[in-house]
């Protein structure tokens, strides 16, 4: 058994992993996928084990998106935090990302004046046995159904308002300021 490291025998990137997870700082980029979620999903539920003081916990989006599925199991752990999660949307904050964003507490959703977001509808290829075909839709239409939910809760949106200007056929790119304007953002990072 390996005695434990002392602080002063940590690298740099030790010491900055370390002074992030004391200020309760988590960062979320690339790829949308099992580990980049489970990192995030971990630290949340670390942050969560101690609750006698409340707190903020910041977590910065730099993403393009990725797996749909990843995302709202991020977002159920988020929704379940007994600490405020601040998300600060920076880079890209695009598909997947866009609604890990959203779902970012009420008041503490901040945006990047040079960010790009994105959001659209979900999409799967679909091939197979006509079975196949009619289960794959029905994950699609659920799947849209749980990205409106989401929408709904970070603006207060009609369904109907998220699917013309959020949920449209084509991608949807907005500015920081329009992301506030829908309320999706609460501010713009200054």
């Amino acid at each position: 058994m390996s005695s434990p490291r002392k602080t002063e025998d940590f690298n740099a990137s030790d010491r900055i992993e370390l002074r992030l997870l004391e200020n309760s700082v988590h960062f979320l980029t690339g790829e949308i996928d099992e580990n980049s979620v489970f990192a995030a999903m971990e630290w949340i539920v670390y942050e969560n084990l101690d609750i006698k003081q409340k707190k903020t916990l910041t977590l910065y989006i730099n993403t393009t998106g990725g797996d749909l599925y990843q995302a709202f199991a991020l977002i159920d752990i988020m929704k379940t935090s007994q600490h405020t999660i601040r998300v600060v949307g920076i880079g890209a904050v695009m598909s997947a990302g866009f609604l890990i964003f959203a779902a970012g507490t009420d008041g503490e959703r901040y945006a990047a004046p040079n960010a790009s977001f994105m959001c659209h509808q979900y999409s799967d290829s679909v091939s197979g046995k006509h079975h196949d075909l009619k289960a794959t839709m029905r994950d699609g239409e659920l799947m849209n159904e749980r990205m409106i939910s989401v929408l709904k809760d970070a603006t207060g949106l009609a369904p109907s308002v998220i699917r013309k200007k959020l949920l449209s056929p084509t991608d949807t790119y907005l500015t920081a300021k329009e992301m506030v304007g829908l309320g999706i953002a609460n501010h713009i990072l200054t």
